[in-house]
């Protein structure tokens, strides 16, 4: 006995006949009753009910000697074929009976004598595949070779869409991580019990290594049982454990997803138990259970938000006195959107690292800084001392030669070339009074001026760390709205400013090294300014790590027709170790490094640089011989401004 009934009604011997042999095709998943009479009908209605078997369809004819209309208007009265799809076959001539089965009985369906050639085989089939769909939600699919296949198939993806959809948003983000994981572990083991063709399911002793910080890696390893530690080296080339993992945590998620390399290096602790799946199999298990799928990417996501998390967390503790880097760390830590980044949350580490290392470099300076301000006797007024940091605060670059021909005129006047150096860079040598101290008192000139260089110093570097902290809380703004992280707005703006900004980040590195810096006069650029300045950030400081002690790094900055358009050329150059023809070809691929093993920090980072040049239309290319110097050129295409152009 099949799991649903279907009653046909005929008192015609002739139509019978011809009519049963086009249901007869549904045999296989309905039983079909054939009925001569009302009692007939009834007395199959009551052997279904007593079989508490459902009836999915019901089909009458109508004619002048048989109402079969009244058959389809009791059926709805009865709670047992409340959900009974119903057909009337009518001769057409009596309206009446047809529009009381319409309105009393809820008809569903009326075919008119003399029916076309499989007109009441399409009927059915659409009616039984309706009443399929909305009865026997979950097993639609089995009725696929005799009811509308594509119709089942769109009835059964949308219901475990729905059930996908509704899980992910509404049901799994309130289980634990321990009832999570626990499911993902059964469902997991429950998979392989009779089919583990490539030995997922592992049993490791302790000091087993699962991942190589840098290397490929190609698995992904869900813990069982266990513990297992990640390391990562300092910048000394150290290994630090860094988070230790125990049941229902996964290891090589980020490099699995993304392909990168791997961030850490993970060791069995002790005896651990593992699911460990490759990218095939891990498809398979997937798309063979769709229950699995979504359980299985909340766990991920929450692995991937955690992580993102610790990292982020350790390196803004030590910017908790500044307002922007709180609101950036406030907005990482509280965003209930970070379950649904996906693939964005992979390179979120990475691109807050030049920020981050930027603010510790500046606060190195910022620190020593304000200890000479608080320890010292302030000999000079508090109007001078705040004018003197204002001004770095918003001062504009110069150049080396500019540096030069100022600093020449003062010590011509003031007749020191140290006093002079100071008055320029503090940008007192037009100041009368102060040129005049400094050539009739010169030692006590010094002291005031030495005191100042450090308000001067303080604001610089203030001005930096604000630039670098705004980077942050725009990236997670962009993360907030589910973007790039350089969604921001095209300005007009002095590139100079943006360099010297950057060149006060990297301050301490530079008092080993000699800085020269060639500036010409550039109209103002249209750009990302919070993009370039991680361009500016990247190429500068692979250019320190290249150079040798007592180094050379040059910085010029040029117009250059080319193409019929007018660029600006702003061109990177040490005296460092070179790069060879062959490197040179690869320096712009994603994750490339000339880095020395163990020198954790900004990354050479060329791949992000060449997309943000694309973006702005421009080109960037790297000259280089070895043991001699390597030059790094950026073009970028000069608009014409107008009035209302920014934005």
């Amino acid at each position: 006995m099949n799991q649903y009934a279907l009653i046909y009604l005929d008192n015609n011997p002739a139509s019978f006949e011809q009519l049963r042999n086009e249901l007869n095709v549904f045999a296989s998943r309905f039983d079909i009753h054939f009925a001569h009479s009302l009692e007939a009908a009834n007395a199959s209605l009551q052997a279904c009910i007593d079989n508490k078997q459902a009836i999915a369809l019901v089909i009458a004819n109508q004619n002048e000697d048989f109402n079969g209309s009244d058959f389809l208007i009791q059926l709805d009265k009865s709670p047992f074929t409340q959900k009974t799809r119903k057909v009337l076959i009518s001769c057409g001539q009596d309206i009446q009976a047809i529009l009381a089965a319409v309105n009393e009985g809820r008809l569903d369906h009326c075919l008119t004598q003399p029916l076309p050639r499989n007109q009441l085989y399409k009927t059915v089939q659409n009616e039984l595949t309706n009443f399929v769909i909305e009865e026997d939600k979950e097993d639609v699919l089995s009725y696929g070779l005799i009811l509308d296949q594509q119709k089942l198939l769109r009835a059964h993806i949308d219901l475990k869409m729905r059930s996908y959809q509704a899980g992910f948003i509404s049901d799994h983000h309130k289980m634990s991580d321990s009832v999570l994981a626990e499911k993902v572990i059964s469902a997991l083991i429950k998979f392989f019990a009779n089919d583990d063709e490539t030995q997922a399911v592992r049993h490791y002793s302790s000091d087993h290594l699962l991942t190589v910080e840098g290397e490929e890696n190609n698995f992904l390893w869900f813990i069982t049982s266990g513990e297992v530690a990640l390391y990562k080296k300092d910048e000394l080339g150290m290994q630090r454990e860094v988070v230790r993992h125990t049941k229902g945590n996964l290891v090589g998620g980020m490099s699995f997803v993304t392909g990168e390399p791997s961030f850490s290096t993970a060791v069995t602790l002790t005896e651990t138990d593992v699911i460990k799946l490759d990218r095939e199999v891990f498809s398979r298990v997937m798309y063979s259970d769709t229950a699995l799928l979504p359980l299985f990417t909340n766990l991920l996501l929450r692995h991937f938000n955690r992580r993102l998390q610790r990292n982020i967390n350790t390196k803004i503790q030590l910017q908790q006195t500044l307002e922007s880097l709180e609101s950036a760390h406030h907005q990482l830590i509280e965003s209930e959107k970070m379950a649904m980044l996906g693939q964005l949350v992979a390179g979120v580490a990475h691109e807050l690292n030049n920020p981050i290392a930027a603010i510790l470099r500046g606060t190195e300076t910022l620190t020593d800084s304000i200890t000479s301000l608080v320890n010292g006797e302030n000999r000079c007024s508090p109007e001078m001392t705040s004018y003197i940091m204002t001004r770095a605060l918003s001062s504009r670059p110069n150049s080396t030669a500019e540096e030069r021909q100022k600093t020449k005129s003062v010590e011509n006047l003031v007749g020191d070339r140290r006093l002079a150096k100071k008055l320029v860079k503090l940008g007192l040598n037009e100041d009368q009074h102060w040129l005049k101290r400094a050539k009739s008192n010169p030692l006590l000139v010094s002291d005031e001026l030495n005191e100042l260089e450090s308000f001067h110093v303080a604001g610089a570097t203030l001005r930096s760390i604000n630039v670098c902290a705004q980077r942050i809380a725009d990236m997670v703004k962009s993360l907030k709205g589910y973007a790039r992280q350089d969604d921001e707005t095209f300005h007009f703006v002095d590139i100079h400013e943006g360099i010297e900004d950057t060149l006060v980040i990297f301050e301490n590195k530079l008092k080993r090294h000699q800085l020269e810096k060639h500036y010409s006069q550039l109209p103002p650029v249209r750009c990302l300014p919070i993009a370039l300045q991680q361009v500016w950030t990247n190429l500068i400081s692979n250019a320190i790590d290249a150079l040798p002690e007592q180094g050379e790094l040059s910085i010029t900055t040029r117009l250059q027709n080319k193409d019929d358009k007018q660029w600006a050329v702003i061109e990177v150059q040490d005296n460092g170790c070179g790069i060879s023809p062959e490197l040179q070809q690869q320096v712009f691929a994603l994750n490339f490094t000339t880095k020395k093993e163990g020198n954790f920090g900004l990354g050479i980072g060329l791949s992000v640089c060449q997309q943000i040049i694309h973006q702005h239309g421009g080109i960037i290319d790297v000259d280089s011989t070895v043991n001699e110097y390597t030059k790094m050129s950026v073009w970028l295409p000069i608009e014409q401004k107008f009035d209302n152009s920014e934005g």
